[in-house]
Parts: structure tokens; C-alpha cells; sequence
């Protein structure tokens, strides 16, 4: 079963047991699929749908930390029962050493050193790494390996 179906038959599992919080967060997940399929005219494979989830929980993120600055805790309660609804469609993800220890290994296969390379290594790292990692721990493990 594709994790597009996954997500499909989660709603309605959702929807029967009236779990009201996780239906509208697999909502938001299913209108985010749909637009990106609409938008560029193309079906989702699993990839497509991890880095759509990827962008979600990215984004609760952020309003957790901007309401936690405003002291609004109860929005910021909301954003993070959302990423913890979206975290379950994400893969396993890769330990801290796993990250640090593949960073350094194509730091290495590049022979990248400074933080002029930044880019090129960030840009390799993404395409290896990318669904299996928080890319915010891979940035702060190429910064590291780099300096």
C-alpha cells in the first residue's frame, strides 16, 4: 500500500473514531497533496508525499517557535499535536551519528573543506539524504564538518 493510501485510509479511520484533531491535520495533509498534484499535473509517488510532509511539519515548526514567542501556548499546543499526527507518515529517521558520520563521508568523497563549500555539499547531501533526515541537524552537521 502506497503512503498516499495510507493517508486516504487514515481519514477514515480518523473519521469513524471522530478523532477530530488528527482528521483535520490528515485534511490539511490531503489538500497539500492534492495542490501540488493539480499544480504540476502529476500523481505522488512516496518521495513527493514524504517532502510534502517534510515541508508541513517544517512549517508547525516554525509556528510553534513564533507562538512560544508570543506566549501563546495554547496555539503552540495545536502546532505540535499536528507534527506529531505528520511525524507518522514520515520513514525512520536517521540518528544524529548516522547523520554526522554520512555528512563527513561525503565531505570526504568531495573533497569539500571550508564553508565555501557549503553549497556543493549541502546540495549532495540533500539528494542522498533527503526523507531520511532532519535536513536542520544535516545543515548543522555540514557547518561542523566544514569548519
Amino acid at each position: 500500500m502506497s503512503l498516499k493510501d495510507q493517508i486516504n485510509e487514515d481519514m477514515k479511520s480518523a473519521m469513524r473514531a471522530k478523532e477530530a484533531e488528527r482528521l483535520g491535520t490528515i485534511r490539511l495533509l490531503l489538500s497539500a497533496m492534492k495542490q501540488k498534484e493539480v499544480d504540476e499535473r502529476i500523481t505522488l509517488d512516496d518521495a513527493a508525499v514524504i517532502a510534502i510532509v517534510d515541508k508541513l511539519i517544517k512549517q508547525r515548526k516554525d509556528s510553534v517557535s513564533a507562538y512560544a514567542q508570543a506566549q501563546r501556548e495554547d496555539l503552540a499546543d495545536i502546532e505540535r499535536k499536528e507534527i506529531v499526527v505528520l511525524e507518522a507518515y514520515l520513514p525512520q529517521r536517521m540518528s544524529a551519528e548516522e547523520i554526522t558520520a554520512a555528512v563527513q563521508a561525503l565531505v570526504a568523497e568531495l573533497g569539500a573543506n571550508g564553508p565555501g563549500d557549503m553549497g556543493k555539499v549541502m546540495g549532495a547531501v540533500k539528494a542522498r539524504l533527503a526523507g531520511k533526515a532532519d535536513m536542520g541537524l544535516v545543515s548543522a552537521a555540514v557547518k561542523a564538518a566544514l569548519n
